[in-house]
């Protein structure tokens, strides 16, 4: 009996130690958090065509980003910036509502935030004369990250969207339709 005493012991500890309360939102850099990814809704894409890229933010769980449209004028939204090449027009960036929620540093006034998945889209038309091939659409997102007990500083994160050009409408192709709903 005495052989089964001590791995015994180690295995209460350690599924004990398991059910702890995590400290994450102290060793959580702001980066990673979120985790966005580009996606375009034609692959390749036309001259002439107008099309969009989605930027999914994966959100992780337990933290919430501020929404595009904040509760408070001192809150820093969540907002896309894009560096469209020559030959690209840009429409204006929409953002998906954010939810109401209320937290242990904001009782008096629920905030408007993002958490889980979301979805901000970028519409764009390829110009008559947008160069064939591969072309990159470099994006900044800015964004701050939360907890329920404490906020991380704002971060930047570098985001990217591939977009094949080719000359043909008729060789254009519908891509990504979960994302899409084509």
């Amino acid at each position: 009996m005495k052989h089964f005493a001590a791995p015994l012991f180690f295995i209460v500890v350690a599924a004990s130690l398991a059910f702890l309360p995590s400290v994450h939102s102290q060793s959580v850099s702001g980066k990673d958090v979120l985790a966005p990814t580009a996606y375009v809704s034609f692959d390749p894409v036309a001259r002439g065509m107008a099309f969009q890229v989605a930027v999914v933010l994966k959100i992780r769980p337990g933290f919430h980003v501020n929404a595009r449209e904040v509760t408070f004028d001192y809150l820093i939204p969540t907002d896309l910036k894009a560096e469209v090449p020559a030959g690209f027009k840009m429409g204006e960036v929409t953002y998906p509502k954010g939810t109401l929620d209320t937290f242990t540093f904001s009782k008096s006034k629920p905030l408007n935030v993002y958490t889980n998945t979301v979805t901000v889209r970028l519409p764009l038309t390829a110009l008559p004369n947008a160069p064939l091939g591969a072309q990159h659409l470099a994006m900044k997102l800015r964004y701050q990250a939360c907890s329920t007990e404490i906020c991380l500083p704002p971060v930047t994160k570098d985001v990217e969207a591939a977009i094949n050009v080719v000359a043909a409408q008729s060789a254009a192709k519908p891509a990504n339709a979960t994302i899409f709903g084509k």
